[in-house]
């Protein structure tokens, strides 16, 4: 059974940072990509930042270039997504997927098998 646990969420003001952890219960961890997506009322979940299986590969959406640093720390069956210069507009729930296949095709929610519960992040102006 796949388990995936979200923390790190919580409240910060604008200019802030975060740091966001997925950690899974996978006994093959090291096979899975990882993505890190959120969600808010009324909106599609998006893709920010994917992971390969080593880690030594990762994408992530053009508009949180150079504010989000997703990493893995395998040994710990463990993801990680920095979040720096935070907006009012990061206001979401975030959420990590895990999937086995070729990270560079994993873009859409659909294509994710397990999913965390998610957490709440909460930027104020």
């Amino acid at each position: 059974q796949v388990q995936l646990v979200e923390s790190g969420g919580g409240l910060v003001q604008a200019g802030g940072s975060l740091r966001l952890s997925c950690a899974a219960s996978i006994r093959t961890f090291s096979s899975y990509t990882i993505g890190w997506f959120r969600q808010t009322p009324g909106k599609e979940r998006e893709l920010l930042a994917r992971i390969s299986w080593s880690g030594g590969s990762t994408y992530y959406a053009d508009s949180e270039k150079g504010r989000f640093t997703i990493s893995r720390d395998n040994a710990k069956n463990t993801v990680y997504l920095q979040m720096n210069s935070l907006k009012p507009e990061d206001t979401a729930v975030y959420y990590c997927a895990a999937q086995i296949g070729d990270w560079r095709q994993l873009n859409r929610p659909a294509e994710y098998s397990y999913w965390g519960q998610g957490t709440q992040v909460t930027v104020s102006s």
